[in-house]
Formats: C-alpha cells, sequence, structure tokens
C-alpha cells in the first residue's frame, strides 16, 4: 500500500474486479427475519437501510454461490469474555485484508494514500449504524477528541498506533463523509492495525456516548448514573459502555454483521443480524445470510466432545490436531465434515527463556545465548513430530514459513539439529558442572531444574513437554511443568515470576517485506522472552525496563529503520538482518511448526472454504473468508 511521492488509491473497483459478471443466484428480496418489522413501520426497506454503495461480495474470485437468508449458527466458546471472537468473525473493519492478504476497503467506500503518511477515508453515503443513525465522520471526531485525547479516558494519550516519532496525526473532517489523517512521516502500521483481527477502532457511535461524557451531559444527571452504578467516575461508566471489541454490551450500536443481545454473565450469547449492515452478495442481496448467531459458554475441556456430537456448526477454537481422530468417527452420525486447515504462526510449540526472570542466576543463564542454542540443540524434534504429530509437522524454529517469500532454511533450522554432545559441550564450556544424581548444577550450587509455565488448556503441551523432558536429561537439564489459567501465566512471565513458558511462535508466520518486523524486536510486553523490555516500548518508557543487551537494542534500531525505509528492497534487507539475528540468537524455541488445525463444519453451512488458512493476524480466523457470506443449504430448526 505504501507508495513514494505518489498518491495510491484504492476504490470500489479495486475491491470488486468482476464480482458482477457472470453473478449467479436470486435476488432475495427483503430479509424475512425483518419482513414483520418492515411491514409494520418499525423499520425501513432493505433498499433505504442500505449505504450508496453498499460493499458489494466478489465471489468471482472465491468460487462461493449465492446463498439463503435464515437460520442460526452454534458456536461454541470456553469464556464468557469470548463474545470479542463475534467481532472477530463478523470482521467489519474500515480497511480489511482479502484472502491474499491484500489491503480492501470495507467500511469505508474508498481510501487514498499518499507516501505512506497522509490517509483520506470517504464514507459511504448513508451508511448507518445498526440503530439506523448516520455513520459520519463526527463519529471519528468524537473518538480522537474526547477519547484518544482525553486524559481520564485515556491516561496514556492516543495508540501507538496513532503516533509516529511520538507525535500525533493532524486529523481534519471536511465533511460529514470525509476524514482526512496526516502524519508527517510514513505511518507503516496504520492500515494493519485497521484490518488486525483485533482492530484498532477509530470511531466511536457519538449519539451514544455522548450520554456518559461530561462534556455533553447534563453534569447532575450523570452524576447521578455513575452512584446509580456504584462506579467511582463518569470515565469508569463511560468504559464500562464502550465495549466495540468486547461486545457485550447490547445497547451500544455496532457496524458488524450481526448485534449482541444480552449481556453477561450467561451461558449462551446471542446476536442478531444488523438490519443496516452495509454488504450485499453479486446481485444485491443484504448480508448477511444468517439471522442469528449462538455462542454457548462450555467448560473448555469439554469443547471436542461437544464438536464431536455435533452441537456446533462451525468450529476450530479449542480443539486440536490431537483430537482429529476422534472428530473423524462422528462426521457420518453427526452431520459434519472434518477439514484439516494449515496454520500460519512461525512455530505452533514454542519455549520462552524469561531474559526478564527476577532469579538473577536464571536470569543470567538465560541472557547466555550458548544456554538458549544448548536447550534447542537437546530437543529431538523429528520424535516430537513422529510421536505426537504423525510425522505431518514441520521440524523447525520460530521463523517465516515456507509460503513467506522472507523464508530461509537457515532461519527454520538454525540450532534445532539434535545433537547432545554439541549441547554439552557448549554447557561444559560455560561451566555447569553436573552433579551425582546427573543435572548440572547452577553457579549457586542448585540443581538446574527448570520450571515451564503453561496455561493448561491442552494435553499436547505436557505431551510435548514429556518427549523435551527426557531428551533435556541427557544434557544435565531438569524439566517440570506448571499448569496454570491463561490470565495467571501472563502475569507471572510479566511479573519475572515464571522461568519459562510455552506458547505459539511468530503469530504472523508468512510476513512480507511489507508488514512490520516488530515482533522480532522487545516492542511488546506480550513478548514472553522479555516482557518489561517489551513493555518499556509500548509505553513509551513509562513502564518496564529499558534492554540493557547489545544486540536486542540493535533488533530495536533496525525495527525504527524499517518503519522509515522509503523502498520494499530496503524493508526487504531489514527483514533479513533481523531474522538473522533473531533466530541465530535463539531468543525463542521454536519446536514444531505447520501443525493442522482440525476445522469442522455442518455438512449444510454454505461457502466455506474446503482449503483454507487458520491464522488469527492477519486472518482473523475465518474473519477474512467472510462469514456474511455463509449460509445454509436447509436452515436448521
Amino acid at each position: 500500500m505504501a507508495a513514494k511521492n505518489v498518491s495510491v488509491r484504492f476504490g470500489p473497483a479495486a475491491l470488486l474486479g468482476a464480482a458482477l459478471i457472470g453473478a449467479a443466484g436470486p435476488a432475495l428480496g427483503e430479509v424475512p427475519y425483518l419482513r414483520e418489522k418492515v411491514t409494520a413501520g418499525a423499520l425501513p426497506a432493505m433498499e433505504l437501510r442500505l449505504p450508496d454503495p453498499p460493499g458489494r461480495a466478489d465471489f468471482s474470485r472465491t468460487g462461493k454461490a449465492t446463498g439463503k437468508y435464515g437460520g442460526k449458527l452454534r458456536m461454541l466458546r470456553g469464556r464468557s469474555k469470548d463474545t470479542r471472537h463475534v467481532v472477530v468473525f463478523g470482521y467489519a473493519r474500515l480497511v480489511g485484508y482479502s484472502e491474499s492478504y491484500e489491503f480492501v476497503e470495507d467500511l469505508a467506500e474508498k481510501l487514498d494514500i499518499e507516501d505512506s503518511r497522509v490517509f483520506t477515508f470517504t464514507l459511504r453515503r448513508g451508511h448507518r449504524w445498526s440503530d439506523g443513525t448516520p455513520f459520519t465522520s463526527e463519529d471519528f471526531r468524537f473518538y480522537w477528541e474526547d477519547i484518544a485525547n482525553n486524559r481520564e479516558l485515556s491516561p496514556l494519550g492516543p495508540p501507538r498506533t496513532m503516533l509516529v516519532d511520538g507525535k500525533p496525526p493532524e486529523i481534519t473532517y471536511p465533511d460529514a463523509r470525509t476524514v482526512r489523517i496526516a502524519w508527517e512521516k510514513p505511518n507503516p502500521f496504520f492500515l494493519p492495525r485497521l484490518a488486525g483481527a483485533a482492530p484498532l477502532f477509530i470511531y466511536r457511535p457519538a449519539h451514544y456516548l455522548r450520554q456518559f461524557h461530561p462534556r455533553y451531559a447534563d453534569p447532575e444527571k450523570l452524576a447521578a448514573v455513575v452512584s446509580e452504578a456504584s462506579l467511582r467516575n463518569w470515565a469508569a461508566l463511560f468504559t464500562r459502555h464502550d465495549r466495540q471489541y468486547r461486545f457485550d454490551n447490547p445497547d451500544m450500536p455496532t457496524l458488524q454483521p450481526w448485534v449482541p443481545t444480552q449481556v453477561p454473565p450467561a451461558k449462551q450469547f446471542i446476536f442478531s443480524r444488523n438490519p443496516y449492515y452495509h454488504r450485499v452478495d453479486p446481485v444485491g442481496n443484504q448480508l448477511p445470510y444468517i439471522d442469528e448467531l449462538s455462542v454457548e459458554i462450555v467448560n473448555t475441556s469439554l469443547i471436542p466432545a461437544k464438536t464431536g456430537t455435533g452441537d456446533t456448526d462451525l468450529q476450530a477454537r479449542n480443539i486440536r490436531f490431537d483430537n482429529y481422530t476422534f472428530l473423524k468417527q462422528g462426521e457420518a452420525e453427526n452431520g459434519y465434515d472434518v477439514r484439516l486447515w494449515p496454520t500460519a504462526k512461525g512455530a505452533h510449540f514454542a519455549l520462552y527463556p524469561n531474559m526478564n526472570a527476577v532469579d538473577e542466576t536464571w536470569q543470567k543463564l538465560f541472557r547466555d545465548v550458548r544456554f538458549r542454542r544448548a536447550l534447542s540443540l537437546a530437543i529431538n524434534r523429528r520424535e516430537i513430530n513422529q510421536v505426537v504429530y504423525f510425522g505431518l509437522a514441520q521440524e523447525s524454529g520460530n521463523a517465516p514459513l515456507p509460503g513467506s517469500k522472507l523464508a530461509k532454511p537457515a532461519y527454520t533450522k538454525a540450532w534445532t539439529e539434535f545433537d547432545v554432545a554439541r549441547a554439552n559441550a557448549l554447557l561444559d564450556e560455560m561451566g555447569l558442572e553436573r552433579g551425582a544424581d546427573g543435572l548440572r548444577r547452577l553457579p549457586d550450587g542448585r540443581p538446574a531444574e527448570i520450571v515451564v509455565e503453561t496455561a493448561g488448556e491442552s494435553t499436547e503441551q505436557t505431551d510435548v513437554l514429556a518427549l523435551i523432558k527426557d531428551s533435556w536429561a541427557m544434557i544435565g537439564i531438569g524439566l517440570f511443568s506448571k499448569p496454570s489459567q491463561r490470565e495467571v501465566l501472563r502475569n507471572r512471565i510479566f511479573s519475572g515470576q515464571a522461568l519459562m513458558s510455552v506458547w505459539s511462535g511468530f503469530e504472523n508466520g508468512v510476513p512480507t517485506a511489507n508488514m512490520s518486523p516488530q515482533e522480532l524486536a522487545p516492542t511488546d510486553q506480550h513478548q514472553l522472552m522479555w516482557p518489561q523490555w517489551g513493555q518499556f516500548h509500548q509505553t513509551g518508557g513509562k513502564a518496564g525496563s529499558p534492554p540493557d543487551m547489545d544486540l536486542p537494542k540493535k533488533l530495536l534500531a533496525l525495527n525504527t529503520a524499517w518503519q522509515a525505509a522509503a523502498t520494499a528492497e530496503a524493508r526487504e534487507t531489514i527483514w533479513h538482518e533481523m531474522l538473522s539475528i533473531y533466530t541465530d540468537q535463539v531468543y525463542s524455541i521454536g519446536v514444531i511448526a505447520g501443525v493442522l488445525q482440525p476445522v469442522v463444519v455442518n455438512r449444510r453451512l454454505r461457502n466455506v472454504p474446503e482449503k483454507a488458512t487458520y491464522n488469527w493476524d492477519p486472518g482473523a480466523f475465518f474473519g477474512i473468508y467472510r462469514p456474511d457470506t455463509f449460509w445454509f443449504e436447509k436452515p436448521p430448526e
């Protein structure tokens, strides 16, 4: 999307291509689900609810078929907070990814870009929120002036994505349909954040949220509402109602294809179709095809079993490759198909030595590259692949996958050969002597026993760690696994209490040179090998601590250089320099990659791809395949 000294525009023509040429299927007329309200005059007719022009789904490129209205799509989730997955799943974005990971307009009718620093959005004429109120540039102004730059709502100021060299953009609103955002320098992070699985929302339904903001609300009435809600101030009240991503406030208007209908706590959440949703299929039928989504909250451990008995229509969340055989056995009886989609993480399973651990002895060891390399060399990836993944996975470190133009064998294979002798030699060189029990001794005399902490959500992780424990015993390193809840695990890592943890690798294992390399540098607290350094960068020095090692500092400098690079060639050169450092230093110990994800699909559900990639970002799981176009051949009763 970036361009040098020119203006780039991608508008409806770029998005639609030949979408209307050769389109099959009938015009279905008014949505039956809404017909009663339309007839009663409580809702305008479909042609009056749609913007001009509407967003049009392109079936010519995807092989999808024109569908039918109706039905309720059932899904299973393990936590009430996973109502947010409906925003991920719905994937209505100002700008989103196509299935080939190219940027395309969605909520915006068009976007003009100048030199990757000036972004001018044109909104669709007549586009409305789910309650029928116009969606205009005022919703952007309200967000920027009254939320992002309000110290009580945003104590740290605007999101980092909205700052370049610490400076915010100049935002103007020429008219109700135009928003112009201009930085002094290029901002390569802006579009990926807008298109992300958990997007940056740079707009809000101003007409709804003003009632909770002291700039607009009557002070006495607002104070009364705060008191009645037993909250400490108006900002807490505002935040409680401003839930675009959490998606559990039925009163808050949305632009997503489905609208929440109830508040937590609940065992089942129902989301009904947005009558003002902006997209249509190639022949003009308003999307989504499916009337309702049902999200049932169950114990995570029960989700594979309930999936296997046909209690869900589309499920990949909380089912794993080791559930595949069981799920296949229930196909015929329970009316579903199990598809295997490749994943796009840099590693499916990776170990993260915490270089910010509060235990100074372990911290010093983890910061020694010889120790990290020895641990990696002492993992028998071939055995793990055969025993746990039936030989179908890739034995590699945490690096770009073969489908990426940035992939190189030197990155995927760095320090991954199973070589116990070499690993022992590295530990001997470090002076870690063995005791009578066969375990090496730390410099302070303690046995070298590492507690590896997990989120406790998968027996798969336990199985892999058991195999690693056996091979690490050969080099005199003990391993104990400790499961805990996900939030507890993260807090222990952030505080430095956890020595080592298990997680997946790079979120984006198929990057291009024009995608950010920030996962390779300490830029985020959620990077589990250096959370304190990442937090320091993430908060602009307000929390955490700065890196005090030369190569992590260099990775940060290269990441900054990438942001300023003027050409794709320069960005690619920086990517390779960063990948060389990262993989050679083994900051994360990738074990296995390319594990296939079972995707269970009701046999009556149409337009779900047979073959696709299952990934969080970019991809939003099913999001880029546009679930608003999924439909039931025969809607379930």
